[in-house]
């Protein structure tokens, strides 16, 4: 019998690239943890920019049917073009107010919350971190003027179209050609920054945009031949 193996067992082999992990996996982690950030910044980023499309469709949209609607009963450039000044004016005040209360009471709430983890909170790194959160939180005045100015930009787009036009028919078709081609700049704009399907998106803003001017002018005109005083 042979003694040496039985006193002297082999030690097992052990593979150093089965314990520590290979430089090539450690460069992928960091890569993919770049990646995974730079989406989630995208995607921050995105919700801005969505909702200031959203913003200036509005202003487009509403904005161009009252045009249309005043325009199915008053033939005249500057009653259709008093009214889209009214309306922007109206409209981007309105949109700011809107906002401003809305992403105030949001900060409220947000500030609240995070008052009673501070005062739950013994820990000195609570309190820096309830500061820095602070810092990040959205700013209601950013937020009402942003909202403001992305609603007068999309109600420019009929008033301008408008403005030098003195052929009542002509006017009215070059208001719907601007807001058209507005409509699926903006529709595209959204679907792009949404990853919605982009020919869909914009083909059902456009229609919407339709819909709603067609409304305005058909229900206008029906009120105008009533015989009621306008």
């Amino acid at each position: 019998m042979d003694t040496t193996k039985a006193n002297n067992p082999q030690k097992p082999q052990i593979d150093n690239n089965q314990i520590l992990p290979r430089t090539d996996d450690i460069e992928s982690q960091s890569d993919n943890e770049i990646q995974v950030e730079a989406i989630y910044d995208y995607s921050k980023r995105a919700q801005w920019l969505r909702a200031a499309v959203l913003g200036a469709n509005d202003g487009l949209l509403s904005t161009a049917s009252l045009m249309m609607g005043v325009g199915a009963v008053r033939r005249d450039a500057k009653t259709m073009i008093l009214t889209g000044a009214a309306g922007l004016v109206a409209g981007a005040c309105s949109m700011a107010i809107g906002e401003f209360v809305s992403v105030y009471s949001q900060y409220d709430i947000e500030v609240a919350q995070l008052k009673r983890q501070q005062k739950a909170s013994k820990n000195g790194d609570a309190y820096q971190e309830t500061e820095a959160t602070e810092k990040k939180l959205p700013n209601p005045l950013q937020a009402a003027g942003a909202s403001a100015f992305a609603f007068a930009i999309g109600a420019v787009v009929p008033l301008l179209a408008a403005s030098f036009i003195k052929e009542y028919r002509v006017r009215l078709g070059v208001v719907v050609a601007a807001v058209s081609l507005a409509l699926l700049v903006f529709g595209g704009l959204g679907a792009v920054l949404g990853r919605a399907p982009l020919v869909k998106s914009s083909l059902r803003v456009l229609i919407g945009g339709w819909l709603a001017m067609g409304i305005t002018f058909g229900l206008t005109k029906l009120i105008g031949s009533t015989g009621l005083p306008v």
